[in-house]
């Protein structure tokens, strides 16, 4: 799928386990971008947390690269069933008609351009099927919570100090 911003092509499509490598560096560089200009938000990344998850993911076909040319400027996994963490911020989802948004990535020199509402957009646009889509982020990260809210995400509650925001899409 193809969709432009600022007249430049951006191209989303599924990773493949041949992403894998470049899926996880792009994570951990922005997870230290974030450390850098002190974010609290995917330290945890760092370390190697989430690295085999994130594997696993691309290996489902529920992550997703956007490309720029053949630059990788973006990502996101979105899960049809919850994960542990999922099952642990919102407990438990008997109505399977939910989409969990994790991991939405952008890299530094493409933040603060109508990326990221792009994505969201996109992805609104492109699931069939599901009521709702949720997400969750640390609550005392306030800019990324304004850019949920300005999405037109609900702030639902907040679990284990992580605001949880979901949007209705059908």
């Amino acid at each position: 799928m193809e969709f432009f911003d600022d007249l430049k092509p951006f191209n989303i499509k599924i990773a493949t386990n041949n992403d894998s490598r470049k899926v996880i560096k792009m994570l951990k560089e922005i997870a230290q971008w974030m450390k850098d200009n002190n974010i609290n938000q995917w330290r945890f990344l760092l370390e190697g947390g989430d690295d085999e998850e994130i594997k696993q993911a691309i290996a489902n076909q529920e992550t997703y690269i956007v490309m720029n040319d053949n630059e990788l400027v973006a990502t996101f996994t979105l899960l049809s069933k919850q994960s542990e963490w999922d099952f642990h911020i919102w407990g438990e989802d008997h109505t399977s008609n939910t989409l969990y948004l994790h991991r939405l990535a952008i890299v530094p020199s493409y933040m603060n351009k109508g990326l990221g509402k792009r994505i969201l957009a996109w992805i609104e646009e492109n699931t069939s099927n599901k009521e709702y889509l949720r997400l969750d982020c640390v609550e005392e990260n306030k800019k990324l919570n304004s850019f949920y809210k300005n999405s037109g995400y609900e702030l639902v509650g907040v679990t284990d100090g992580h605001s949880k925001f979901e949007k209705r899409l059908m």
